[in-house]
């Protein structure tokens, strides 16, 4: 029997967005490490620890829950992944565009910098 597949990075990051847009707040937070860091791209962070990512998207998705992250392109390089989406968080609403750059080890988001 032949070991299992690894995960990629791709791959890791392609499920918590899917988990993003279905707003299944417990798959999504499974694709982090417990000390995962979210920031801006200058460097500020805005949430540190799988419990502050948590309540962050707890409350996003209550407060606006038909949001949408359409994927505009996406690339890999080694251990991190570059995400360019457009995001939609009401019908007929305005979108913004992010670019999320993500850092993967151990098949776990370590830390997510924000471009907006």
């Amino acid at each position: 029997m032949s070991a299992p597949a690894c995960i990629t990075p791709f791959d890791v990051v392609d499920r918590q967005f899917d988990a993003y847009n279905s707003q299944d707040l417990e798959a999504f937070c499974s694709y982090y490490a417990d000390d995962a860091v979210l920031a801006d791209f200058n460097g500020a962070v805005t949430a540190q620890g799988i419990e502050a990512i948590k309540a962050r998207h707890a409350k996003l998705f209550a407060d606006f829950p038909q949001n949408k992250a359409d994927l505009l392109n996406r690339v890999a390089v080694g251990a991190r992944v570059i995400d360019h989406e457009r995001v939609l968080r009401a019908p007929g609403g305005d979108t913004f565009e992010v670019a999320a750059i993500y850092t993967v080890s151990d098949a776990k988001i370590v830390r997510v910098d924000f471009v907006k």
